[in-house]
């Protein structure tokens, strides 16, 4: 029986597990002797091969909540023994504060490393997302933490885990500070990060690493040379990105002297088909779900490689295939039982390039103006005839005479998706919680690509005839761009 435990938890496979467990603790001197032995000789078997490269983050997860679900049966047990005998908790290998920073909702990969580290015996105090920096620092004091963790998906979200790093310092703390996410990099954190903390920050590629790195940290024998390799590495990487930055840049002046030359005089261009703000309520799922770009879904459970080929992939294959199957599944729940609300704004307004590298964007019942859109140009030599590009240009300038316009819109496909979250979530089922949120994001990522085409072929019309299939889309075959806030093309403007 402890052997069908430990086959459990390797497959990931939860069916009989209560029973399962129940009949090893009923055989077993003491419920935690459970844990201890065949859930742990599972979990270890796990960790191995998600070491060795032969288990992936799907099959991780679900090996979690087959943990999960054992450890839940056994905790009333082992609570009225610990009552009873007098005896104090075990102790965790450390505690670890995680939180994606302020301005940031993004908590895929966070979910994914708080799940293997809970496996490996770390208690993990995630703090959730949008998290302001003291929240973290209290946090960190009202918990005893060994370390904090931070991650961020989006632009901004570099700069805010600076300004911890710089708390931390100022407030005093000297435990160790995790960066990871899909925007932070080791160069990254070496050169804008690191050298506002004396002590150690390290940066986190992915799950598999976080395991290695706490536990380097955390270790009596092993933390001063992993630190020392660590801070090696960050000043290679700061030498490295010194040289980049003294790449010579050309003056403003001389960029917007070599901007594209545009015969706007030869050029009229398409007037919408509406001008002004629209808005689409519980936009129906099932049409968002077409436009889906599964290649990120694959990469955001750490599986490379691009759909669908990654189906087929000699070494990743197998899991991808079981995790599409279970997203398939979840995906038409989604969709017949209306789990979640997607609602978006469009607007379609006037506009003229001022002042070289700007945009006035104007109101489309008066021509008065509502905003001008700082933009940013290429300041890098460029040769061989090629213009140092701004996204002004883009758009005709105000004394050429040209009516032109602008488009912008805002999208989501999460509203709703909190309870079905703490329903996974209250019944242990990590897996199936982040596999959600996963589907959330790329429905609304979808969302995106959906209503772009309508603008291209309804809205705006000026692409009414355009063919293109969804591979086309998620190569950007079509015409027209899509720049995103936050991007050093398209900063932000507040």
């Amino acid at each position: 029986m402890e052997k069908r435990l430990e086959h459990a938890l390797v497959k990931g496979i939860t069916t009989f597990i209560v029973e399962d467990t129940e009949e090893v603790r009923l055989k077993s001197a003491r419920p935690i002797h459970v844990i201890e032995g065949p859930l742990m000789d599972g979990m270890n078997v796990v960790g191995d091969l998600f070491g060795a490269g032969k288990m992936f983050l799907p099959q991780v997860v679900k090996s979690a909540r087959v943990m999960k679900a054992a450890v839940a049966h056994l905790e009333p047990f082992i609570e009225e023994e610990k009552i009873r005998l007098g005896l104090a908790d075990a102790p965790a290998k450390g505690v670890i504060i995680m939180a994606t920073v302020k301005g940031d909702v993004h908590d895929i990969g966070k979910n994914i490393v708080g799940v293997v580290l809970r496996c490996n015996n770390y208690k993990v105090i995630d703090l959730g997302v949008m998290v302001p920096c003291q929240t973290i620092l209290d946090a960190a004091r009202e918990h005893q933490a060994d370390i904090i963790g931070l991650s961020g998906l989006i632009t901004p979200s570099l700069e805010e885990m600076s300004h911890v790093a710089k708390e931390k310092q100022r407030q005093g703390f000297d435990i160790p500070l995790l960066i990871g996410g899909a925007t932070t990099s080791k160069v990254h954190t070496a050169v804008k990060i690191a050298p506002h903390y004396q002590h150690p920050v390290v940066y986190v590629p992915d799950a598999s690493r976080a395991v290695g790195v706490c536990s380097n940290l955390l270790s009596d024998t092993l933390k001063d040379a992993f630190v020392a390799e660590n801070l090696a590495e960050q000043q290679r990487a700061r030498e490295g990105h010194a040289n980049k930055a003294n790449r010579k840049v050309v003056s403003l002046e001389a960029a917007r002297a070599n901007k594209e030359k545009i015969d706007w005089a030869g050029y009229v261009p398409p007037k919408p088909a509406w001008l002004g703000v629209r808005r689409f309520e519980n936009y129906p799922l099932s049409e968002i779900a077409q436009y889906i770009d599964w290649t990120p879904f694959f990469q955001s459970w750490e599986l490379a490689g691009r759909f669908p080929r990654i189906l087929d992939d000699e070494i990743v294959g197998e899991s991808a295939r079981a995790l599409y199957e279970d997203a398939q599944v979840m995906l038409k729940r989604i969709v017949d039982e209306n789990w979640l609300t997607a609602n978006a704004v469009i607007g379609l307004f006037p506009a003229a390039s001022v002042d070289d590298d700007d945009i006035e964007i104007r109101r489309p019942d008066n021509g008065a103006s509502l905003m001008t859109w700082v933009g940013l140009r290429q300041q890098l030599p460029k040769t061989d005839g090629k213009a140092n590009w701004a996204l002004a240009d883009y758009v005709a300038p105000k004394d050429s005479g040209v009516d032109d316009y602008i488009g912008a819109f805002a999208v989501t496909a999460g509203i709703g998706i909190e309870p079905h979250v703490k329903r996974f979530e209250d019944a242990n089922d990590d897996y199936s919680a982040i596999l959600l949120k996963a589907l959330a994001d790329r429905l609304a990522e979808a969302f995106a690509e959906l209503m772009h085409a309508r603008v291209r072929r309804e809205f705006w019309g000026y692409a009414a005839d355009e063919q293109i299939d969804n591979e086309g889309l998620i190569d950007e075959q079509y015409r027209g761009i899509r720049p995103a806030p936050g991007y050093p093309a398209c900063p932000t403007t507040r």
